[in-house]
This record gives structure tokens, sequence and C-alpha cells, in this order.
């Protein structure tokens, strides 16, 4: 059983064996990832060693005191967030083999074909197609909001295998090579003056069936497992006191003396006060998940994530005065990653409107944290056990 003594002992192994001052970054994560130090509950042989994910954080610290190079998670955070832990649970061997030591070193970068212009709040609605041509699927559609697209060589992609069943149980999960023919990726340009979301057509594409993620027909069920996962990664993300928004509003309120009135620190303490409530609920959240699969607390973590990103951001616009009505660049870029904490207030305030609507809107997330963690009863749904291909459009 390894234990704590024994994580620290690999670590430094690791560093003595690849020094991080001389080592090429990309050949020092690989190296890790074959140490079984990337992620520490994962399975031997795929970044793992088959113990506690709590351990993580003692190889984390080992190698933060050494300088080691990190894999960027805000480049890849839909790989190492939602990809990843879907191909692990779904995946055969072949794939998880194939996929999961490119993607967590950043060699490959992920995104995610879900939502499209008829389904988004109602996913299960989707309407893109893959119609099985001997060992290929053929697939024709749109899907809209992709962040990172423009970048990824991977997608995880759900698509309509048969219309002729319920919307939920017609649906298959499939992994899509962005490189391949017929995919084609245009930008949409945002409040912010960037386009780090595409929208993606998809005309005849083939994607061989060995990439397919679980049974045909049940990639609701896949999909499912990405979801909760891609809720905790955004909502339950491991941040120190003070990190994220509140941390540019704190540091404004202390350095700037002058701005400072009784209401704003009034709304400011109370906004502190809820950070910190929701950095500690993520803290046990993630501890909970040592035991298992995330359930659907990771929405209401999200939820929390969304009202709190807005509301700091308002009251940082707020707080500036005229500075806060400033933008620094409208430029029309594709970036790389979100950097909220680097940016200026007006691109903080910007971007987060977009919070409540991306991993899942908070209209739909309040349905399942009434209903699968409160326990109250379902809203009426009359579409459920009607063919898809019989549904109103």
């Amino acid at each position: 059983m390894t234990d704590a003594a024994e994580l620290r002992m690999r670590t430094r192994e690791l560093l003595a064996e690849h020094p991080p001052a001389t080592t090429e970054p990309l050949d020092f994560l690989k190296a890790r990832f074959d140490a079984g130090l990337a992620w520490v509950h994962y399975p031997a042989g795929l970044g793992g060693l088959d113990v506690p994910r709590s351990l993580q954080a003692v190889v984390d610290a080992e190698l933060a005191a050494a300088g080691a190079p990190d894999n960027d998670p805000r480049r890849i955070g839909i790989g190492l967030g939602m990809a990843a832990p879907t191909v692990l649970k779904y995946g055969t061997e072949e794939q998880k083999r194939r996929f999961l030591r490119p993607l967590w070193v950043g060699e490959e970068v992920w995104c995610q074909l879900f939502s499209e212009p008829g389904a988004g709040s109602d996913l299960a609605a989707l309407g893109t197609r893959a119609v099985r041509d001997g060992d290929d699927w053929v697939v024709d559609g749109q899907k809209v909001w992709t962040s990172s697209a423009h970048l990824a060589r991977w997608a995880i992609l759900i698509a309509r295998t048969d219309p002729a069943l319920p919307k939920h149980q017609g649906i298959s999960y499939f992994i899509c090579d962005m490189t391949d023919p017929g995919v084609e990726v245009r930008p949409l340009r945002q409040i912010t003056g960037e386009a780090e979301f595409n929208e993606v057509f998809l005309t005849g594409v083939r994607i061989p069936d060995a990439h397919r993620l679980g049974e045909v027909g049940a990639g609701w069920k896949v999909a499912q497992t990405t979801l909760m996962n891609e809720r905790v990664s955004i909502g339950g993300m491991r941040i120190p006191r003070e990190g994220g928004m509140i941390g540019p509003v704190a540091r404004a309120w202390r350095e700037r003396p002058e701005l400072r009135t009784h209401d704003l620190h009034q709304r400011l303490l109370a906004l502190w006060v809820e950070a910190e409530v929701a950095r500690l609920t993520g803290e046990r959240l993630r501890q909970q998940l040592v035991a298992g699969q995330p359930g659907p607390e990771g929405s209401g973590m999200k939820l929390a994530f969304a009202r709190l990103n807005q509301e700091i951001s308002g009251l940082e616009v707020e707080l500036l005065g005229q500075e806060g009505l400033l933008y620094s660049d409208w430029t029309m870029r594709r970036p790389e990653l979100v950097d909220f904490t680097g940016r200026d207030a007006g691109y903080r305030y910007l971007r987060s409107k977009g919070n409540s609507i991306e991993g899942g809107t908070s209209e739909v997330l309040l349905n399942i944290v009434a209903e699968r963690v409160l326990g109250l009863p379902a809203e009426p749904r009359n579409d459920k056990d009607v063919a898809w291909k019989d549904l109103a459009r």
C-alpha cells in the first residue's frame, strides 16, 4: 500500500532523475506520467498508482517546492476535467493508453462537441446525426459554444444514432478527430471582443467505431459522467484563500483607501465570506470524490461559482469607478485560455456573464439541485417517452 512517505520518495526520485532546471518541460511531464505521479488515483500504467486521490497533494507540494513545470491546466482543462475521467470510465484499454498520456502532458488539446443551436439547455434534444457505415460512423450536424475548438486535436462528441428512440436513448458518444475532413471551425466573437468560443460544422465526418465510448445508444449515460466532472472542474477548483475573483477586489480595497465607502465595505465583506464558504465547500467536495465518482453536488458548486463571479466582478467595477469602465483591448483574438485574474476589471465583468451559461445553465442546474440533491418532485415532462423524430422542432 503506497502511503504519503513512499509518494514523497517516488517524487524525489523523479526530481533527481529529471532535474526541472535542466530537463525540457515536456520530457519532465512525460516522465512524471510514466512514474504514476500525474493523477495518483488513476490506475498504474495510466499516470497513476491506484492510491487515494487525497495523496495527490503530497506529490504536488514536492513538485511545487522544486519548481517543476506543470501541464498548464487552464489550456487543457477540458481534456483534464472532462475527457480524461470519461475515457477512464468507459474507454477500452486501447483507448485509455492511446489518449490519456498525450492529454495529460498537454501534447493534445481537447474540446467538447455537445451543445447545438437548438439543443443547449435541453441537450438531449440534439440533432447531429451519426449513421453507421461499415466500421465507421458518418456524422453530420452543427455544434456551438465550443471552447478551444480552434486549438483542439480531439473532441468528445455526442450524436443521435437512432431517431426512432426517445431523445435520451438514441444518443451515442464518440471521440472525434478535429483534423479530419469535414470538420470546420468558425470563431464566435464574444462580448469581450475575443473569440474564445467557436461553432463547429460537421459534414460527412467519418469516425471509426473504435472511437466510440460506451455502447451504441448509451451516449446519454456516458455524457452524464462528462457533465458531472465538468461542473466539479468549473465550480470546485482548488484555490487558496482570496484566490479567484475575490482576490483582485480585496487587493484594490487594501491598496486604494480613497475608493472605500461604507456601502461598498458591507458588500465586500458579505461577498468575501461567501467566496470563502464556496472555497471550503469545494474542498469538502474534492474530499468526497476520493470515495467515488462526482454526483449532482457539483451542480451546486457550479451555481455558486457563476453567481459569485458575476456579483464580485460587478462590485469591482463599481469600486473602481471610472477606471472600472475602461477596457484595455478590443482586438479580435482567439485565445488559448481564459485568464480571469490576469486581466483588467472590465474583462472580468464582461467574461463572467458567460459563467451562468457555460457548463450548464444556472436554470438547468437549479432543477438538478432541486430534484437530485433536495429530493423535490421533478417537473412534469411529456416528451421523455416520445421518439425523437416525432418531437416538435
